[in-house]
């Protein structure tokens, strides 16, 4: 501890020399400067392993800070993160985790991630999925949300939802509508209702909320107890070992680890 502190104020000293414009070096005499930068430079020579562990220390007052950040924004939005009537649930409505995905249509990683959540969230049987449409890709990935939560309003989420989803390929307005009509959804009745007001309102109160988050990519997921506490922010293609470790932690209230 002591050894990384003193490495901490070397490191420190060095960088602020080497930022000094010359006229405030000109505080040092030569031979001072001199002897500041050949302790700094002994120092490490001697001990090298210290700059590695420097960085590392940083790192994890950085991680450290960037958790507290996203528990202060959790905290402060909880009600539009878990509790919002216009989102999509799907799971036990009444579980004690909630995982709320962020998700683009378009996205291949949200597409590989799909299975192994609703696997996991149904193998454990106290876990509400909230979906949270955030088309971010393209304009085809706005269209498909705006398709799915007309589906919503028609009681017909789930069917859309996993066509859209199942679908390996890039989907263009043309295929939207396809797969749609495929799911047994009427796609006159979806093209009505997709441009009400209300869907426009709700897309974009998604995506100022991850941005809020400081959510930018998909898929990503917030994860809390019912009650919101073990509150955490994760991103990428999870696998269904990590979902359910990720359930049985923030029930017990603790940390993950190996995520992002």
């Amino acid at each position: 501890m002591i050894r990384n502190t003193f490495a901490a104020i070397l490191l420190a000293s060095a960088a602020s020399m080497a930022a000094l414009p010359a006229q405030a070096q000109e505080t040092f005499d030569a031979k001072q400067t001199d002897a500041v930068r050949k302790i700094v430079r002994d120092y490490l020579m001697e001990h090298p392993e210290v700059i590695g562990e420097a960085i590392e220390a940083l790192r994890e007052k950085m991680r450290a800070q960037a958790e507290s950040d996203a528990k202060k924004a959790i905290e402060a939005r909880k009600d539009e993160i878990f509790n919002d009537a216009n989102d999509p649930v799907s799971g036990n409505a009444k579980g004690d985790v909630v995982i709320v995905e962020f998700f683009d249509y378009n996205c291949p990683y949200c597409k590989v991630v799909l299975d192994p959540m609703m696997e996991a969230a149904k193998a454990d049987g106290k876990v509400k999925l909230v979906f949270k449409e955030m088309p971010i890709l393209s304009e085809d990935s706005l269209t498909a949300a705006r398709a799915a939560l007309a589906a919503k309003k028609l009681g017909k989420y789930d069917e859309v939802h996993r066509a859209l989803m199942k679908f390996r390929g890039k989907l263009d307005e043309k295929t939207i509508f396809r797969l749609i009509g495929e799911a047994g959804v009427s796609t006159d009745q979806i093209k009505k209702e997709m441009m009400a007001p209300e869907i426009e309102k709700q897309i974009k109160k998604n995506i100022e909320l991850a941005h809020a988050l400081d959510i930018s990519s998909t898929p990503s997921f917030v994860v809390a107890g019912a009650d919101g506490k073990a509150a955490r922010t994760l991103s990428g293609a999870l696998e269904g070992q990590v979902f359910k470790q990720l359930i049985d932690i923030t029930r017990k209230g603790g940390r993950l680890t190996g995520a992002n």
